[in-house]
């Protein structure tokens, strides 16, 4: 079986569950499997680096001179050139939001891009990439024995790319509304007092809490800008959430009206490789009163179908990613 060297960043927040997710594929593929995960200093990054290129002059790459030892390096939303000569093979799995275009020479060191969205195929494409969608998947969230109510949740966490601002002004107009329980630690402009309808969690909260608030709020309001994949929607999916979502791409890949609700948006920008997409708060108030209205009946199909979508999308992903990686590997 080919040797899969991944280097990921370990955040603590998004990509730290790229490095779970991605951990958990590979070897479940039955590759062989080094892990570099990276943390926010450099020093622990030198300290990573220096450790893994110890082990490999412990198995016989002497004098400073770095063999390759893997057939594939798998490098997550970052090019890291320092790592290249490690592998046979360099891949990169980007987010093209996050993309620095100050990057884009050192592509010429890439063998392939695996795109996490097929939104993101035609970019690295038209930079001269060898691209394929690989796709991707989330944490399974769901808690199988929890009563889902019609409450909302939003998950906008240390972003501010999830459409937060424009949530809080809808529900500040329309205090009628069920509870919003949002959780963003990014500054927004408030009233002197929030409607008793709005809880703003601003502090940390542990996981068995979010995954709770995931589960027991039966709508999820995720009108992003833009995503690199969108753990916060396919998360919601997984729980079996009625989700909103921007419709434009590649959110609209996850969510479709099927298996939750999509909103258009106003107008759109540019974040590196990325377009942006920004969602008005009347946009955020039509599409909230689609979900109020929809029938128990519809509810249930939609929920039901927003969970049947993460359970194919996580097998395809898993398929597709070790196939990717034997035919890269094959390639060398």
């Amino acid at each position: 079986m080919p040797s899969v060297h991944l280097v990921a960043r370990d955040n603590g927040a998004g990509l730290s569950r790229d490095l779970q997710i991605l951990r958990g594929a590979i070897a479940d593929a039955g590759f062989d499997l080094t892990i570099s995960a990276i943390g926010a200093g450099g020093l622990r990054r030198q300290i990573r680096f220096a450790s893994v290129k110890a082990r490999l002059a412990w198995r016989g790459l002497t004098h400073g001179r770095m063999r390759a030892r893997f057939d594939v390096n798998l490098m997550d939303e970052r090019l890291r050139p320092k790592y290249v000569p490690l592998a046979r093979r360099n891949v990169l799995l980007p987010h093209p939001e996050w993309f620095d275009t100050r990057w884009t020479p050192e592509l010429r060191r890439i063998d392939r891009v695996y795109a996490k969205t097929r939104h993101a195929v035609p970019i690295f494409e038209a930079l001269g990439c060898r691209t394929e969608f690989v796709g991707f998947t989330s944490v399974d969230r769901r808690i199988a024995d929890i009563a889902r109510e019609p409450s909302f949740f939003h998950l906008g966490g240390r972003s501010g790319n999830k459409g937060t601002q424009a949530i809080v002004d809808a529900w500040v107009r329309n205090p009628s509304w069920p509870l919003l329980t949002a959780i963003q630690r990014k500054p927004l402009r408030l009233p002197s007092a929030l409607p008793s309808n709005i809880r703003l969690v601003a502090s940390y909260l542990d996981d068995g809490e979010l995954r709770a608030l995931q589960n027991r709020n039966l709508f999820h309001l995720c009108p992003s800008e833009t995503e690199g994949f969108g753990h916060h929607l396919v998360e919601g999916m997984s729980c079996g959430a009625i989700t909103l979502a921007t419709d434009a791409p590649p959110m609209n890949e996850m969510i479709a009206n099927e298996r939750g609700v999509l909103v258009p948006y106003a107008r759109t920008g540019t974040q590196q490789l990325a377009t942006t997409y920004f969602v008005d708060s009347s946009a955020i108030e039509e599409g909230v009163a689609r979900m109020l209205s929809l029938a128990a009946g519809e509810r249930r199909l939609r929920s039901e179908a927003a969970r049947a979508w993460w359970d194919d999308n996580d097998r395809a992903f898993r398929l597709r990613l070790a196939a990717a990686i034997e035919s890269t590997a094959a390639d060398a």
